[in-house]
């Protein structure tokens, strides 16, 4: 039987090309189509998590260490974000980019990434990346205890089961109290709160925005906010590397989560969601190479652990589908 949802894309028709704008219709094709291409999507996800968020931490841990002021850096990831965002979506969409149908929506899940920015950046200032990727990855356990009361979804005590696995697992990490502790990993666990309401939100403005308009308000919001940081004060790039890292921080962070929206597109989230796991390794990569620090052993058991309990809810999601 023929599959009749549809979800938005920002593609361009194999057969023909097209010239000016697209419009809203035109955005539209079978989830079916986009389902059967299950390798795409992976790609997508794996390109994010694997190579871009990882590069846009790293970058902001290096401007950091060479005195950068922060709330630069954080202006500089989402006035890059919008710069890069307009003109890449702006010649087919024209001002309709900026168009929504859920405003309060919008800014609300904008001022929600805007803080887990915020909250990240002054965080890994201060302690490893992979340490912070690895409490991050809560975020989707997170997402699971709260569809409960906010999306009215129906969790089984099973799924029940593996979210406070999940949580032991961020707690075997951060070691509350611990010889490892560090207060900058509280940062990170407000971070990926704010993040799991940003994702709810996510969810519920898929339907009324396309991705183009969703990414770019998000920019924005964030750019607007993030000019107030600039009060404490800048300091110019002082080579040429920091100017292409500055520069370049604000395509890895936009063209990222433009990344996972289209790898949730091209498949079932079940199927792509575990290899948003994949930004561990990019983590370690970096911590090791650039500044010369690995995980302990209790950052790894914790991690395998938050880990196992993300794949098995996504298992679980498959099975109730």
């Amino acid at each position: 039987m023929a599959v009749t949802r549809y979800e938005q894309v920002s593609l361009f028709p194999s057969n023909k090309p097209r010239a000016g704008r697209l419009t809203d219709q035109e955005h539209y094709i079978p989830a079916r189509r986009l389902a059967e291409s299950p390798l795409v999507g992976i790609t997508f996800m794996l390109m994010a998590t694997m190579v871009m968020f990882p590069t846009m931490n790293a970058s902001v841990k290096y401007l950091a260490a060479e005195g950068y002021p922060y709330g630069q850096i954080v202006w500089a990831r989402y006035f890059g974000h919008l710069v890069f965002m307009v003109v890449a979506f702006m010649p087919m969409r024209g001002w309709q980019l900026f168009r929504t149908e859920r405003p309060v929506i919008q800014g609300v899940r904008s001022f929600l990434l805007f803080a887990c920015t915020a909250l990240y950046f002054f965080a890994i200032q201060h302690i490893d990346l992979t340490v912070a990727a690895s409490i991050s990855f809560t975020s989707p356990i997170l997402v699971t205890a709260l569809s409960v009361p906010f999306l009215g979804e129906k969790v089984g005590i099973r799924r029940w089961l593996a979210v406070t696995v999940g949580f032991a697992g961020a707690m075997i990490i951060i070691r509350p109290g611990g010889e490892g502790f560090h207060w900058a990993m509280l940062l990170v666990v407000l971070n990926t709160v704010c993040y799991a309401f940003y994702q709810l939100l996510t969810r519920k403005i898929a339907s009324n925005d396309n991705p183009e308009t969703t990414i770019t308000l998000t920019a924005v919001f964030g750019a607007i906010a993030a000019s107030f940081f600039l009060l404490n004060g800048m300091m110019m790039p002082v080579s040429a590397l920091h100017w292409a890292i500055f520069i370049g921080m604000g395509a890895l962070g936009g063209f990222g989560h433009y990344m996972v929206v289209k790898a949730f597109q091209y498949t079932e989230a079940s199927v792509v969601s575990p290899f948003s796991y994949g930004q561990l390794v990019g983590a370690t990569f970096f911590s090791f190479v650039l500044f010369d620090t690995f995980p302990d052993q209790w950052t790894w058991i914790g991690a395998a652990i938050v880990v196992a309990s993300g794949l098995y809810i996504a298992s679980r999601e498959q099975k109730k589908r």
